[in-house]
């Protein structure tokens, strides 16, 4: 389904045609590891479920580049075994068939020693023509008409069922701009409500969140028109 002129929505992920560019949102692999240190035993099965879908994509789409968007690991500080070995993983996978570009994001502080020995490196921006891809944590001076952004991990819950989250893309104007919203390639999260939480982004937090449009993300691409008019 179409989010923008040239820019398809396919799963978590976007697909622009015209250039054969995957983007890929925020990873946040050894989020599990995290999670077990503070005592919560949860399985490490992210991993396989996420190799399996970007392998699949791989085959679907056999994209020139791929665009991981930042937080592609979980821990600030450190790189952990999981972050290191996985991560590795993962960007050999995606160097094998295209050309793969990272963005900076706030939790990939000490990533370039992952990145570095897979000859991959770490970017705080990428122009694609009319195209600015951005973790989202910070807003650049110069903006393109068209910008791209992780970080958010939006997600919109519906008063019928207000326990239960659904992972979303966002899509607003920001000045000048068009503004999208990808959400998270976690499978483990379930992502922020955008009806609930306020934003953590600098750019949602300048914007009217009523007007933003939503798509969510289930078995399929369902629009859901402006987020004023869902609640």
């Amino acid at each position: 389904m179409l989010i923008h002129k040239g820019i398809e929505i396919h799963d978590l992920c976007l697909y622009i045609k015209k250039s054969k560019c995957l983007i890929i949102g925020d990873l946040h692999i050894g989020f599990e590891e995290s999670l077990n240190r503070q005592g919560v035993m949860i399985p490490r099965t992210q991993f396989k479920e996420i190799i399996e879908k970007i392998q699949e994509l791989l085959k679907k789409f056999n994209p020139k580049t791929v665009i991981l968007i930042g937080d592609v690991k979980h821990e600030f500080g450190i790189i952990t075994n999981q972050e290191w070995n996985q991560l590795t993983k993962i960007f050999q996978l995606i160097r094998e068939h295209s050309e793969l570009i990272i963005l900076k994001g706030n939790h990939d502080k000490i990533l370039e020693p992952i990145a570095s020995k897979s000859n991959v490196k770490v970017v705080p921006e990428y122009i694609l023509d009319d195209i600015q891809f951005l973790h989202g944590d910070i807003i650049p001076k110069a903006l393109k008409p068209i910008i791209i952004i992780g970080h958010e991990h939006p997600a919109i819950s519906f008063k019928e069922r207000p326990s239960e989250r659904f992972k979303c893309f966002l899509k607003g104007k920001y000045h000048k701009s068009t503004l999208i919203v990808m959400p998270s390639f976690n499978f483990i999260s379930e992502g922020s409500d955008i009806t609930k939480n306020r934003p953590l982004s600098p750019f949602l937090k300048k914007m009217n969140l009523e007007n933003l449009e939503v798509w969510v993300i289930q078995d399929k691409v369902y629009y859901f028109g402006k987020l004023k008019n869902i609640n």
